[in-house]
């Protein structure tokens, strides 16, 4: 036999999709298992036509899951992002539309059992280190996909599953602000650079002459933009402890301006050197934080209300994506959102076995 079969649930989390894994269904060396998810998603190749993926980042995605020996986690869970068109997966990062996922996959691999019509998963997120609880529609012990949610980015409904998060600040790099400032200056630029539960640099788009209406296709084929930015990327990862980010796909980064629909914020967001259709899970928690950041560069063009608990609507090219953010004495507490998650496929994905060819 000249194939490799792997047992794999394609799911769509959020406003991504991705392959997810038992653990001990892949490699347990790391090489060996890059390997293997790059031929599971086709890469390197533009339109990863061997493969899973979808030819675009937010549709190269991975979950790698397994029962967790932590006292405060159902579940580990480990995020891998496939390059497109390199031969590279990075795990230096969550994402939090394929952790929407995550929950009702532990469910059908029966990692978790149904506790009742919503069953909470405790998730640990292996990439950084902190928890999240997603809250599972369950009625009569399965998962429920099927509901009146409907999410920007996303054609139809589904039923909705809220992920919530205690602790996320700094999960990557360290501190909220790791910088230390509100606001600091790069190629003559302001900027805000904050991690809470994503690394992200925000600069306000008409520093770069531009309305922050433009669509994702201008913005792709705008190579000075997007020479300009990785310019700020390159100095920020460093200053945001992240070292050298040349191979890495954080910080992301993330034009802001006025909201035009009644939100909080408008934004066009890079992962890192595309525009992203929408904008990532944690991404949009770091922008909703940012706007009640004293002095951000979010805050300068942000509407936000009084209150220890905001649900802020960060607008995006397809839609908006709504955080809700708990304060205690001005500092962030916790932050939830809610997302829908749907079951594709479940079967056998198959590779070469000139890639791995486990023993029996």
């Amino acid at each position: 036999m000249s194939q490799t079969r792997l047992p794999c649930l394609l799911m769509r989390g959020g406003t991504s999709k991705g392959a997810y894994f038992l653990h001990h269904d892949l490699p347990a060396d790391s090489t060996l298992r890059d390997r293997v998810l790059l031929a599971v998603m086709g890469s390197p190749d533009a339109r990863q036509v061997d493969g899973l993926g979808g030819a675009d980042p937010l549709t190269s995605k991975v979950a790698i899951v397994r029962a967790s020996t932590r006292d405060d986690a159902d579940v580990d869970y480990l995020f891998a992002q496939v390059l497109v068109d390199e031969a590279r997966v990075d795990y230096g990062q969550n994402c939090g539309n394929i952790l929407a996922g995550v929950g009702p996959f532990a469910i059908e691999r029966g990692l978790v059992a149904p506790s009742g019509p919503v069953t909470p998963v405790r998730i640990f997120m292996e990439n950084t280190g902190q928890l999240a609880v997603a809250q599972v529609p369950t009625p009569d012990g399965q998962v429920e996909y099927a509901g009146a949610t409907h999410i920007d980015g996303v054609p139809g409904s589904a039923a909705a599953l809220v992920v919530s998060f205690d602790d996320v600040a700094g999960s990557s790099c360290g501190a909220l602000l790791p910088t230390g400032n509100s606001r600091d200056q790069i190629d003559g630029v302001d900027v805000t650079c904050i991690d809470n539960g994503m690394p992200v640099v925000l600069l306000r788009a008409e520093d770069f002459g531009l309305s922050g209406e433009e669509s994702r296709e201008v913005l792709d084929a705008d190579s000075a933009l997007k020479a300009r930015l990785e310019s700020i990327r390159l100095q920020a990862g460093p200053r945001m402890n992240l070292g050298d980010v040349s191979l890495r796909n954080v910080p992301k980064m993330c034009l802001v301006s006025a909201p035009r629909q009644g939100g909080a914020i408008n934004t066009r967001s890079f992962i890192p050197h595309r525009c992203h259709a929408s904008i990532g899970v944690f991404g949009a928690v770091s922008v909703a934080s940012a706007c009640l950041v004293p002095g951000s560069v979010a805050q300068d063009v942000a509407r936000t209300a009084a209150g220890e608990t905001q649900r802020l609507s960060v607008e995006h090219p397809s839609g908006e994506f709504s955080v809700e953010i708990a304060l205690r004495d001005g500092l962030i507490t916790q932050c939830g959102l809610v997302r829908t998650a749907r079951l594709l496929f479940d079967g056998q994905v198959c590779i070469p076995r000139a890639v791995w060819a486990p023993e029996p």
